[in-house]
């Protein structure tokens, strides 16, 4: 009888993807993503914030609270909408590539699965 499969087990299996074929005699990548118990809930973000240096970018994800109307210094009127991060993630420019591209192929397959945002 095969052991009953965790959650853990089934994101691995998910996220799970092999990469083109490297030059040379190398054999290709296969990535296997792994992830604790105490993450694999995730955290809800509905706003992102992004900056970078040279060496890095920084995404920070965030949860937004509610707006209300302030005054700024040179006393224009603005809604001013607190945002809690709830993560940072830094990212080499290199691996923000592959995560861009990844990234827009699976909101084409989302789109296509369940019709897109309206």
């Amino acid at each position: 009888m095969a052991p009953e499969a965790t959650q853990n087990d089934m994101y691995a299996q998910m996220v799970t993807t092999d990469q083109p074929e490297p030059a040379g005699d190398q054999p290709p990548l296969h990535f296997e993503l792994q992830i604790s118990e105490a993450l694999s809930s995730g955290a809800y973000a509905n706003f992102l914030g992004v900056w970078h240096t040279a060496h890095e970018f920084t995404l920070d994800f965030a949860v937004t609270q509610p707006a209300a109307v302030a005054q700024t210094q040179d006393g224009t009127v603005v809604t001013r909408v607190p945002c809690q991060v709830v993560s940072r993630v830094k990212v080499p420019p290199t691996v923000l590539f592959d995560f861009l591209r990844t990234l827009n192929e699976n909101l084409t397959n989302w789109e296509t699965n369940f019709g897109g945002t309206t």
